[in-house]
C-alpha cells in the first residue's frame, strides 16, 4: 500500500520530524557536536558506533551498516510496515495520511476486522473469569500458569453452546464475525467457530487480534485448531508471541522459536520473553522472512523425537536460500519425550538458558545430519556426504558463509583424518542426536598457503596505501611480479584508499583488463587481519615471529604430524628453551 501514499507527503512528514527525538525516545542518545552517538539498537555491540544527523535527516552504523531516515528506523526498530510506519510517524507529527478513496475503504474494511476479533479476544478472556470457565482456569494451573501471564497474552475461554459469541457480539460486528469466519453460517445457521476449548489471540506487531488458536478440554478429535485464513490474518506471516516478546524486551536480537502455543507460554512464565512460534506445520519461507525482519539470530527450538528433526531440517532447508553474511541460526533439539513446557519446568530457566546458549549453528548441524550414518574414513562414505551436502549448499546464495561452509565440506570430503569417532552397532542408535549434546572431538584447522605473491596483492587490495612498501620489496624479488604491477600502478595513480581502488577500476578499463583475473587461483580468500599481518612480515621479517608461528601451528596439528614435523617441532621448542 506503499504506492498509495504521496509522495510529497512522505517528503514533508520527514521534514516535519525530529530524528534525534524520535530515535532517543527508543534508546539512549549521546551528544557528540551537532550529531548523536549511541550503541546501535540493530546488533550487539559495547562501543557507540550508530551515529544520528538530525541536520541531514538519516542514521547510520559504522558497525553493521545499519542506514535509513525516520521511517526506515520505525520499520527496522518496531518490525512495521511502510505504511504502518508511516501512519505511526503521522501521528506523531498531528497529520493524518492522505490514502485515495479505495485505500481508505480497504483499511476501513481491516480495522472493522480487527475491531470485531478484538472484541471476540476481551470476551473469551472474561468468560475465563466466569463460573463456567473454572474448569479451563483448572487447567491452566495445572499446566503452572499464574495470573500474570493469562493476562499477558490475554488467554480466554470459548463457553460450550454453540453461540455464545455471536449472541454476545454488537449488532455492527456480527457480520465481520462471520467474514473471519470466528462465527459459522454454513448450514444455513450461525455457530461459533471456538467451542470448550482454552483460547489464545494471535495478535499482530501492533497488538491487534487478527485470529485464534483453541486448545481443546474435551475429547474433539481435533486437539488444537486455528482461524481459517482471512483478510486480516494470513498463517505464513503471522508469529505467535512476537507482539508479547516486544512488550517485554524493546530491543530483541534473537528470537527462540518453538512449535507451540504453550511452549512460548510456559518459557515467559519461567523469564525466557524472546520465544515465538511460527503457524503451521514447518517453518516455511514466509515464516523465516517474517522472523528475519525482526532480529538476524534465530535458535530454532524442536523436540528431539524423529518428527523434531524432519521438522528442523525443513527448517534448515528453507533457511539455506536466505542465508546472507551477518545471519546466525542455531538448532536446539530436545531430549525425546520433552517438549519446552516440560523441560522448563523440570529442570529450570537457567539450565534451559544453557542449553539456548549451546544451540548448534546451522553450519555444524547441516554437517552432522548429513554425515550420520557414514563412517567418513571410508572413501565411499566421503563421496556420499558429498553427494548429499553439495545440493544443500548450491542453494545458498553467494557469501563468506557459503565459502566456508563449501570449505568445511572439502575439509570433511578429503580423507585427511577420521573427523569423528562414531560408536559402533546399536550403542550409535541409542546415542546418535537424541537430544544430548555430544561431545565433539577437536577440528583441525585448515591452514591457507598463498604465495608470496598472491599475500602481497590482496593486502594491496585492503590496503593501497601499502603499494610503496610492496612495489620496494618487489623491485628485489622477481617472483612477485604481480604485486609489483599492481603497486606501482597505484603509484601511477596515486591511490591510497580502498574507496579510490575501487573507482579508479570502475572507471579505468584498461586496468581492469589488466588485473581482472589476478586472484582467479585463489579457492578462499582470508580475513583481512590475517592478510594483512602475513603482508606485514613479508615486508619486515622477523624471525622469531615467524618460528612462533610454525610453532602454533605444528602444536594445533599434533595428533596428526608426521615424522619429519615431529623433529621439526623438537628443533623449534628448543628455541623457547633458550
Amino acid at each position: 500500500m506503499s504506492g498509495l501514499i504521496p509522495q510529497r507527503f512522505v517528503e514533508d512528514l520527514l521534514d516535519r520530524i525530529d530524528l534525534a527525538e524520535l530515535i532517543g525516545s527508543r534508546i539512549t542518545l549521546k551528544k557528540a557536536g551537532a550529531n548523536y552517538k549511541a550503541c546501535c539498537p540493530f546488533h550487539d555491540e559495547k562501543t557507540p558506533s550508530f551515529n544520528v544527523r538530525p541536520d541531514k535527516g538519516f542514521y547510520h552504523c559504522f558497525g553493521c551498516g545499519a542506514h535509513g531516515d525516520a521511517i526506515s528506523f520505525i520499520r527496522e526498530f518496531d518490525g512495521l510496515g511502510f505504511t504502518e510506519a508511516v501512519e505511526e510517524l503521522a501521528k506523531r507529527a498531528g497529520l493524518e495520511v492522505p490514502y485515495d478513496r479505495a485505500a481508505r475503504q480497504e483499511m476501513q474494511q481491516a480495522r472493522t476486522l480487527t475491531d470485531a476479533l478484538d472484541f471476540a479476544s476481551r470476551f473469551y478472556h472474561s468468560a475465563l473469569g466466569s463460573q463456567q470457565g473454572a474448569y479451563a482456569r483448572d487447567y491452566l494451573k495445572q499446566r503452572g500458569l499464574d495470573d500474570a501471564i493469562i493476562e499477558q497474552y490475554q488467554i480466554g475461554f470459548a463457553p460450550g453452546t454453540g453461540t455464545a459469541l455471536f449472541d454476545a457480539a454488537p449488532k455492527d460486528l456480527k457480520e465481520p464475525l462471520l467474514e473471519t469466519k470466528t462465527v459459522s453460517d454454513k448450514y444455513g445457521r450461525t455457530r461459533d467457530l471456538f467451542r470448550n476449548r482454552v483460547m489464545f489471540p494471535i495478535r499482530n506487531t501492533r497488538g491487534k487480534t487478527v485470529a485464534f488458536g483453541g486448545r481443546t478440554l474435551g475429547d474433539d478429535k481435533a486437539k488444537y485448531i486455528n482461524s481459517p485464513e482471512s483478510d486480516v490474518f494470513h498463517k505464513s506471516r503471522e508469529i505467535y508471541g512476537l507482539y508479547e516478546a516486544r512488550q517485554a524486551i524493546r530491543q530483541l536480537d534473537k528470537l527462540l522459536v518453538v512449535e507451540g502455543y504453550m511452549d512460548v507460554i510456559a518459557l515467559a512464565q519461567n523469564g525466557i520473553h524472546d520465544a515465538v512460534a511460527t503457524l503451521g506445520t514447518a517453518t516455511n519461507q514466509d515464516s523465516l522472512t517474517a522472523l528475519l525482519r525482526q532480529v538476524r539470530h534465530i535458535v530454532f527450538c524442536f523436540d528431539g523425537d524423529q518428527a523434531g528433526f524432519r521438522a528442523a531440517d525443513r527448517a534448515m532447508e528453507n533457511a539455506l536460500e536466505l542465508m546472507a553474511d551477518g545471519l546466525h541460526l542455531q538448532f536446539l533439539m530436545l531430549p525425546q519425550g520433552e517438549d519446552p513446557d516440560t523441560l522448563i519446568r523440570k529442570e529450570g530457566a537457567d539450565a534451559f538458558r544453557q542449553r539456548i546458549e549451546a544451540a548448534t549453528p546451522l553450519s555444524r548441524y547441516l554437517f552432522d545430519r548429513q554425515s550420520e550414518g557414514l563412517n567418513l574414513e571410508l572413501p565411499e562414505h566421503r563421496g556420499e556426504l558429498r553427494a548429499r551436502a553439495e545440493p544443500l549448499l548450491n542453494k545458498m546464495p553467494r557469501s563468506t558463509l557459503r565459502d566456508a561452509m563449501w570449505h568445511e565440506m572439502m575439509r570433511l570430503c578429503g580423507g585427511r583424518k577420521p573427523w569423528q569417532e562414531r560408536p559402533k552397532g546399536n550403542d550409535f542408535k541409542a546415542r546418535g542426536w537424541r537430544g544430548e549434546r555430544q561431545s565433539r572431538p577437536t577440528e583441525e584447522r585448515i591452514d591457507v598457503k598463498l604465495s608470496k605473491d598472491s599475500t602481497l596483492c590482496l593486502a594491496l587490495l585492503e590496503a593501497p596505501e601499502m603499494a610503496a612498501e610492496v612495489k620496494a620489496l618487489a623491485d628485489s624479488n622477481r617472483q612477485l611480479e604481480q604485486a609489483g604491477r599492481f603497486a606501482r600502478w597505484l603509484m601511477e595513480q596515486n591511490i591510497s584508499t580502498r574507496k579510490a581502488l575501487v573507482a579508479g577500476l570502475a572507471t579505468d578499463k584498461q586496468a581492469r583488463d589488466r588485473f581482472y583475473n589476478l586472484f582467479d587461483g585463489l579457492e578462499h580468500i582470508p580475513a583481512r587481519e590475517s592478510i594483512l599481518a602475513a603482508a606485514r612480515e613479508l615486508l619486515s621479517p622477523n624471525e622469531e615471529a615467524a618460528r612462533q608461528q610454525r610453532l602454533a601451528t605444528l602444536l594445533r596439528n599434533l595428533a596428526t604430524l608426521t615424522p619429519e614435523q615431529r623433529e621439526e617441532l623438537r628443533t623449534l621448542s628448543k628455541g623457547n628453551a633458550d
